[in-house]
């Protein structure tokens, strides 16, 4: 049976949630610190610039706060033992940031959240993870909270004023795909868990889908974190060279931007990636890969239900609607309250003057996230779980991806 922690957990990430997007709707608008330089001299200004200092110190609080009030719920209140780890978390991912903003780096499209998990990396298997860090790595708790306020940009309306077609080859390839990378998994004979990772990743979103199923089926951490980072490292070079391979075809604006939404797995890679073959094709890229997010809570229950009633383990009982519902992963209900708030409930004036400062601070809850990551993975082991299985699983299941999602966007957009 799932954990009393776990699911306590999943409500707490709700809370906070709400409770930040109660506070931003109320006009209370932490920002991230604005960075964007290419010499040193510029840099140095930025860094030292009021305006970014208040914005650092207040996010900082903002974020400990949240954390305190979340070891509180969870009847764990250790303040002193959080402080000095999360201020060392939130180093890290600001030094990420700093990387990101420089303009060769952000010409690449290249998001925060890779180098928080590289500089994460990085410090875990090269300077060694100090141990008064540990108590501030509270991974899931910071990805649980991003995914519930990533409900809040995923607009209903937008994708249905966009058009259905957008939304027909969400649900083809999920689906598709999901299926091929299941067998696959099996074929190369992974465990449960990592096929249902894996083939929910690769189909759906990516990060948030994994997270998404490890959560519904009660999933190993360490799996969770490796599929993660073969979701980051695989996310790069599709987002560099897709593009180019798209001009090179000579497809249309609509198809590759389909294209790119339907198989790239984060969505600021999708936006990256789109960017660079013009408005319109990042147009479609968007819609397909909103299409897909909006299927994740629609996942999230089709794999609970599927693994209560598909589990064989001894004395386990058999699954009843109460064992669905204590499986259910809550932070699920809680991006789509959250999607649905926004869709059709708050005034849209409202909804234009809070999504900016959601999104930046669902940015910086996931910037911690993958640092967190980062600090507990040693990248030797990324390529070697498993004799490297669930790598090649996840690399072959992509590949399939990115051909059958191209066959499905020329099907659907071809003019």
């Amino acid at each position: 049976m799932l954990q009393p922690k776990k699911i306590h957990e999943d409500w707490i990430a709700v809370i906070i949630a709400f409770l930040t997007i109660t506070l931003v709707v109320a006009g209370l608008k932490p920002a991230l610190p604005k960075y964007g330089w290419s010499s040193g001299t510029e840099l140095w200004s930025q860094l030292t610039n009021t305006s970014n200092l208040i914005h650092i110190g207040t996010l900082f609080l903002w974020v400990l706060g949240s954390l305190l009030l979340a070891r509180f719920l969870a009847g764990d209140f250790k303040p002193a033992a959080l402080v000095s780890g999360l201020l060392a978390i939130v180093l890290i991912s600001l030094l990420a940031q700093i990387i990101t903003a420089n303009k060769a780096i952000k010409d690449l499209g290249i998001e925060v959240v890779l180098f928080s998990l590289l500089l994460g990396l990085f410090i875990s298997n090269f300077i060694g993870l100090p141990q008064w860090v540990k108590p501030a790595l509270q991974t899931e708790l910071y990805i649980k909270i991003g995914l519930v306020l990533l409900g809040t940009n995923i607009i209903f309306g937008d994708i249905l004023q966009a058009g259905m077609l957008g939304i027909l080859q969400s649900v083809v390839v999920v689906f598709t795909v999901w299926y091929f990378s299941f067998w696959l998994c099996k074929m190369l004979g992974l465990d449960d868990e990592f096929r249902m990772m894996i083939s929910s990743a690769v189909s759906i979103c990516g990060v948030s889908a994994a997270i998404a199923t490890s959560g519904a089926i009660e999933g190993d951490n360490k799996k969770l974190s490796h599929v993660i980072s073969l979701v980051m490292i695989v996310a790069i070079p599709m987002m560099l060279f897709m593009p180019g391979i798209a001009v090179w075809a000579g497809m249309s604006p609509a198809v590759a931007g389909a294209w790119l939404g339907g198989t790239i797995d984060t969505s600021g890679a999708v936006v990256a990636a789109g960017t660079k073959l013009g408005d319109e094709a990042l147009k479609y890229a968007t819609i397909v890969k909103f299409s897909q997010n909006v299927l994740l809570g629609l996942a999230a229950f089709i794999i609970s239900v599927y693994w209560s009633y598909t589990k064989k383990k001894a004395n386990y009982e058999k699954p009843t609607v109460r064992t669905i519902w204590e499986r259910f992963p809550k932070f699920v209900l809680g991006f789509i309250v959250a999607s649905l708030l926004f869709s059709f409930v708050l005034p849209s004036p409202v909804v234009a003057a809070a999504k900016g400062s959601l999104k930046e601070i669902q940015t910086y809850w996931f910037a911690l996230a993958f640092t967190c990551i980062g600090l507990e993975t040693k990248f030797t082991d990324i390529f070697k779980v498993e004799n490297g299985r669930p790598a090649m699983a996840f690399i072959i299941a992509q590949l399939f991806n990115v051909f059958f999602t191209l066959i499905v966007a020329y099907l659907v957009f071809r003019q």
